[in-house]
């Protein structure tokens, strides 16, 4: 059993398991990476089912646990079932669709749990990253903050969007990254006023801001960072919100730490914000949790009812958005310490001109 394991199953009793489904989950829990399957979790074992397609891999690399060919999920979990005399079995209400509700009901020989319990407990379990998934997070961050020094010099008037995300991309799967850690986005001039803008054909202009929100992918653990930079000249209105956006983001960044309420984080950027006369013009959350999936918890956000902890990751990434005119926005991850918090993110902020 891995200690991810055994943390979960610390509440269980001895005739409790837990099924998992989802990707993200498996991943975290066993290192091992299928795209369909299952894994269950008991007091002293971990099975994870794997089909044909991934039998062979799963054994190869898998460690403290035991793999199963996946035939018929619902007769395989029964033999496990009556074997260790499971009487429960707790599922991710988060991930579980209501078909697959519907079957293990109709084909488990034990109680189905869905409630809340197991994904609450998941969630709170990946918020605090391990010395390895920390250290994964900060090799995928650096293949960012190395992407962005490609790339400045390679943006000039004329470039589409598309083309300035492609090379990126490109550069960033070169010098090691597994994937894309979400799409690229990569918006110039009116563009940059849509805060999830696609990439278009567009042609970047002299005066126009250009906003590149991306991230890489090391081991399954991803990065974010989100730069805005000028080509070729900035107006007085382009120099204000830039370095409003920068303000609000260095002051929430200082008064991070453990046993901060998240959305108090949240406030001190949106109050320099709305003091600029800029308050209707950020609409998003301050930031998210990153690590397997893009978006984790904790989140700094108005509404959020999280604290930090010692351990967490979240990205803070206040802007601006004028529409139909231009946006910014600037985006770090930080890890919060047992001293405050240490800043991942390497590329420089202040107002780049290309």
């Amino acid at each position: 059993m891995n200690n991810k394991a055994i943390e979960l199953t610390k509440e269980f009793e001895k005739n409790t398991a837990a099924l998992i489904l989802s990707a993200q989950n498996r991943y975290y829990l066993t290192g091992t990476y299928i795209s369909e399957g299952a894994v269950l979790i008991t007091k002293d074992n971990i099975y994870l089912f794997a089909d044909s397609r991934y039998f062979e891999a799963a054994e190869k690399n898998a460690r403290d646990l035991k793999v199963i060919k996946l035939l018929n999920l619902n007769n395989q979990l029964n033999d496990i079932i009556s074997e260790l005399g499971i009487k429960s079995v707790l599922i991710e209400s988060e991930y579980v669709t209501i078909s697959e509700l519907n079957n293990l009901k109709k084909g488990v020989n034990a109680e189905i749990v869905s409630d809340d319990f197991l994904s609450a407990k998941l969630k709170k379990m990946r918020a605090v990253k391990t010395d390895e998934e920390l250290k994964n997070i900060v090799l995928a961050q650096e293949i960012t903050d190395n992407t962005f020094a490609y790339i400045i010099d390679r943006i000039k008037p004329g470039r589409t969007e598309k083309e300035v995300m492609l090379d990126m991309e490109f550069y960033s799967r070169k010098i090691g990254s597994e994937e894309v850690a979400f799409d690229f986005i990569v918006v110039s001039g009116k563009n940059s006023s849509l805060p999830h803008g696609v990439p278009t054909d567009k042609e970047i202009k002299k005066g126009d801001f250009l906003t590149m929100d991306f991230g890489a992918v090391v081991a399954g653990y991803r990065s974010d960072m989100t730069r805005t930079i000028a080509v070729g000249s900035v107006n007085d209105e382009q120099r204000l919100v830039y370095d409003t956006v920068l303000n609000a983001q260095v002051s929430a960044i200082k008064a991070a730490k453990a046993g901060k309420e998240c959305n108090s984080i949240d406030k001190i950027a949106r109050d320099i914000i709305a003091d600029a006369g800029y308050d209707e013009y950020f609409g998003h959350g301050l930031g998210h949790s990153v690590g397997i999936d893009i978006h984790e918890e904790p989140t700094l956000s108005p509404r959020s009812k999280d604290v930090l902890n010692v351990g967490n990751i979240v990205t803070v990434e206040p802007g601006i958005y004028l529409p139909d005119k231009f946006g910014v926005r600037i985006e770090d991850m930080i890890y919060i310490t047992e001293n405050g918090n240490k800043d991942l993110t390497a590329s420089p902020k202040e107002l780049i001109i290309v």
